[in-house]
């Protein structure tokens, strides 16, 4: 499967430059991780290094929230912001983007 992200600061209408991310899998019902990178200048995360393909199940993405708007000298609500999401189809490409501000978020399944 592949996966990609997209991460948005509403708050300054503009991609969130680096945005920790940690991928993972729930394997025999613990979370492992997958992978972990951060965004880029465009807020996309789509390589996420020397990793297999993972198969078909329930997967997350945790985003560094808190990090993120420490750094900007912000105060957030979301210290990490947990996407989980059900891989039913592991050849197809999965887009999870992400909307942040320090009191909201909204994501879907994008394309």
């Amino acid at each position: 499967m592949s996966l990609s992200s997209h991460v948005l600061d509403a708050v300054r209408g503009r991609p969130a430059h680096g945005v920790a991310i940690r991928w993972e899998r729930l394997h025999g019902g613990r979370w492992e991780t997958v992978a972990e990178t951060v965004t880029d200048d465009d807020g996309r995360v789509g390589d996420w290094g020397d990793h297999a393909p993972t198969s078909e199940g329930r997967h997350r993405l945790v985003f560094g929230s808190g990090d993120y708007f420490a750094g900007q000298g912000l105060k957030t609500f979301y210290p990490e912001v947990v996407v989980v999401f059900e891989v039913t189809d592991a050849d197809a490409h999965h887009h999870v983007p992400l909307l942040l501000s320090p009191f909201a978020y909204s994501t879907y399944r994008g394309s």
